[in-house]
């Protein structure tokens, strides 16, 4: 692996990246027995040497989230019980030294030998460092190394996650105060998009790598099918968003500058995302608004019945015995993104289907993107 958390940040910055690994380390090892600890992984571009570098006058600073996995032995569930509080505090007692968010997941060996392959497992088993263990304990996650095995659905879920930062980022440009921390995450948003709708695109035909630098020149060369009119498009805003990943920066753009570029993705989103839709579900959907409101069903890979029992956990029972109780509850964000994302203004039928998906009935655009943020962090 890359002995380095950067590409080209400068030492001060990888020394404090590896002072603050080692103290994520110490403060784990303290909270988690060791005989239940079976190894501490960093993900994410830090964990893959392609950490984002931000240049200031005082010298390179971090700034992606620092995201660790603690692999503990046993029951998941009741790992999580035990466990997700006292990490999540560590993080944030962390996270003022290291200048940007500790966050942990919790995972255990046994789960990711015996997970199907995804792009989630794929990138931590490519591309991560070790601050507790080493590389034989993933003995047996060999499946989660080829990207072709990769299903579609991981496609849409990652344009689904980048078209919902959009989401969130209009409902930051109509607010009458437009600070400079919206306009930061206006064009944080922005970059995500322009480097996700890419892998995207990647991850459909089977080509998504590790490394962005890698999935930047796979791009250039991939002909992807029925996608001549905006793939030159996805190849401009792509090099763009890798170019932010790594060399990230602060925004001082005016609201209406970033309201343009916003417009602008929304649109190359929407094509690539009937594109895409259409070649998952095998459908011919003529637009957003067809895709949005069609009784297919959105994630045919799930399970009934499993999906009852997740329903039944998240809506109640009355939700799980319905007719649309046996699907999974993603169709509800994307049936929902797609008509507030794109919609317009939204009509008696639209009103209907949302108020249906998102167990709410705001009275404005605002209501509307939080209750869809309050279903999309479940179900992201």
């Amino acid at each position: 692996m890359n002995p380095r958390f950067t590409m080209d940040g400068s030492d001060a910055l990888e020394r404090h990246l590896a002072a603050t690994c080692e103290r994520v380390a110490e403060g784990v090892r303290a909270l988690v027995p060791a005989a239940k600890l079976e190894g501490v992984l960093l993900g994410g571009g830090y964990g893959r040497g392609e950490g984002g570098v931000l240049r200031t006058a005082q010298g390179d600073r971090p700034y992606n989230d620092l995201e660790f996995y603690v692999l503990i032995r046993g029951c998941s569930f009741l790992n999580e019980r035990r466990h997700v509080h006292p990490l999540h505090e560590l993080g944030e007692k962390l996270s003022p030294d290291a200048r940007l968010e500790v966050e942990f997941k919790i995972l255990s060996l046994r789960k990711l030998r015996s997970s199907p392959v995804n792009m989630f497992y794929y990138d931590l088993v490519m591309g991560h460092r070790w601050f507790g263990g080493d590389d034989s304990l993933l003995a047996g996650c060999e499946h989660h190394r080829d990207a072709a095995r990769i299903p579609l659905d991981e496609a849409t879920r990652l344009m689904m996650n980048r078209c919902s930062g959009l989401l969130f980022a209009a409902e930051r440009l109509q607010r009458a105060n437009f600070t400079d921390d919206d306009a930061d995450f206006v064009r944080r948003n922005l970059a995500k998009a322009q480097l996700g709708f890419g892998d995207a695109v990647l991850a459909a035909g089977g080509q998504y790598h590790w490394s962005c630098r890698e999935r930047k020149a796979r791009l250039q060369a991939l002909q992807a099918t029925g996608a001549a009119a905006w793939m030159d498009p996805v190849r401009r805003h792509h090099a763009a968003g890798v170019d932010f990943k790594l060399h990230p920066v602060r925004s001082c753009d005016s609201r209406e500058d970033l309201r343009q570029r916003h417009q602008e993705m929304t649109r190359l989103a929407e094509l690539i995302w009937l594109w895409l839709e259409n070649r998952r579900l095998r459908a011919s959907f003529a637009s957003v608004g067809d895709y949005a409101l069609s009784e297919a069903n959105k994630c045919p890979e799930a399970s009934p019945l499993r999906n009852r029992l997740v329903t039944a956990k998240a809506f109640g029972m009355t939700a799980a015995l319905s007719p649309l109780g046996g699907r999974y509850p993603r169709e509800r964000l994307l049936e929902s993104l797609a008509l507030l994302l794109w919609g317009g203004a939204l009509d008696d039928t639209a009103r209907q289907r949302l108020r249906r998906n998102l167990d709410a009935d705001p009275n404005n655009f605002a209501g509307w993107v939080e209750a869809y943020d309050g279903l999309w962090r479940r179900f992201n």
